[in-house]
């Protein structure tokens, strides 16, 4: 378990799903009142679907779950850091806080890249805390990718 972060084991099993299902070995888990309402991984090569990141899809879920596309008393633990795109669906579903595990330099959309929640442009932006768990999170990454290598 990680210490103060428990939900971000879901996310890494979630990952490790992902990774046996041929994913790129991403996990989330949405989290309200303190229980998770939503868990996914990524799904983007089956179905094909490339908006199928862990982030949207427990963001449908727990939109579905509420009835509502505002989930402003929810947090978000997800792996890595988040996509543009999923920052920004963030932003819209008003996410009170992100808890995210490893850095991603080249894809990330949060402390890298188009680093959404710092543009004049973006309407909500949530608390943040990174590095939750980026040790495993990137041994995930790193192994799966070293298989495709090979």
């Amino acid at each position: 378990m990680i210490d103060k972060f428990p939900h971000m084991d879901e996310a890494l099993i979630q990952a490790g799903l992902a990774a046996t299902a041929g994913e790129v070995p991403v996990g989330a888990v949405l989290v309200r009142g303190g229980a998770i309402i939503a868990r996914s991984h990524n799904r983007v090569i089956t179905p094909p679907d490339p908006t199928g990141h862990a982030e949207i899809l427990v963001l449908r879920a727990g939109a579905k779950l509420l009835g509502s596309s505002r989930l402003g008393d929810c947090d978000l633990y997800v792996t890595l850091e988040p996509c543009a795109m999923c920052a920004q669906a963030i932003a819209f579903a008003r996410i009170r806080r992100i808890y995210y595990g490893a850095d991603d330099p080249k894809g990330g959309g949060v402390a890298h890249g188009a680093c959404i929640f710092d543009q004049p442009t973006c309407h909500h932006k949530p608390e943040i805390y990174g590095g939750i768990g980026a040790g495993q999170s990137a041994k995930l990454l790193k192994d799966f990718f070293a298989t495709r290598r090979d």
